[in-house]
Order: C-alpha cells, then structure tokens, then sequence
C-alpha cells in the first residue's frame, strides 16, 4: 500500500475559480507553525466562523512538517481556495525522494502523517519538474457548510 498511497501524479485541474491563495516559505518547525496560525486566521476570515477547516490545517501542518524533515531547502507550502475546496502543495528541491509513508512502525513513534492526510484528502500525490518536487492534496469543501466570502472574486495574499 504504502507504494501507492503516493502516487507519482499531476493534480487535477483546480474546480471553480480561485478566492485565495497563501504562500509561505519554510525554514523551520516554528515556521510551519507560524504559517499555521496564519492559515487559521485566513480561513476564518474568508470561509466564516462556521465552516470547519481543522482537516485542511492538519494536512497544511503534517505536509509541510514533513517538507521539512524529508526535503531539502528551500521549502515552499501553497494553499489555493475555491469554491469547491482547498489545494495544499508543498515544494522542496529533493526531487530524487518521492514521499514514503512510514512502513511497519509504532504509531507512537510517528510517522503516519501521510497516512493521515490521504484519509483526509480526497486527492493527493506528488510530481517533480527536475528542479522541485511538489507534495500535494486536494481537500474538499463540507457539503453543509457557508460559502460567505468565495465567490467575490479572487484574492492573494503573500504571507511570511
């Protein structure tokens, strides 16, 4: 399984037009955690205080925790919003080391974050273009909850 749970692939065209889109660029776990923070803030902001996105903030976290520890430098992690869903994309520049679930170790040791986010995602996989190699998932919108502030047009913002 673990061969195939990321498999070497193209994400899919992005469904709807684009309301956001933040970018940051990683050096560190106090990083990742800055950029999560931020991300929380950015999602209430636009999405409402009443659509969940605690999936979207724990796939963000363990991909770009992950970049970090696997990858090389520099790493780069992007969240695109649509109307249908969120896109996370992580990049760093080893594009000889695709991601390889952890295979046959204790949960408690770690390890099981992509696990995680392929469960969460309903999409993900990786691709390199021989200089960056780009992590991915695509996480979708809950059915039930408030589309305030995505169809408005679209907004960047450049963070960190």
């Amino acid at each position: 399984m673990a061969t195939t749970l990321w498999a070497q692939r193209l994400p899919p065209p992005a469904g709807g037009s684009v309301a956001a889109a933040w970018r940051w660029s990683l050096g560190t776990v106090a990083d990742v955690t800055a950029a999560r923070a931020r991300l929380r803030e950015e999602l209430a902001t636009l999405a409402g205080p009443d659509e969940p996105c605690g999936d979207v903030l724990l796939a963000f976290e363990e991909l770009a925790s992950n970049g970090l520890r696997h990858g090389d430098a520099p790493v780069r992690a992007t969240v695109v919003a649509t109307g249908a869903g969120w896109q996370i994309d992580v990049t760093d520049a080893a594009t000889d080391r695709p991601p390889v679930p952890a295979v046959g170790r204790d949960a408690a040791e770690g390890g099981l974050g992509l696990y995680l986010v392929a469960r969460l995602a309903g999409a993900h996989g990786w691709w390199s273009d021989g200089r960056r190699k780009h992590v991915w998932a695509r996480l979708a919108r809950p059915a039930t909850a408030t589309r305030s502030g995505l169809h408005d047009g679209r907004r960047e913002r450049r963070a960190g």
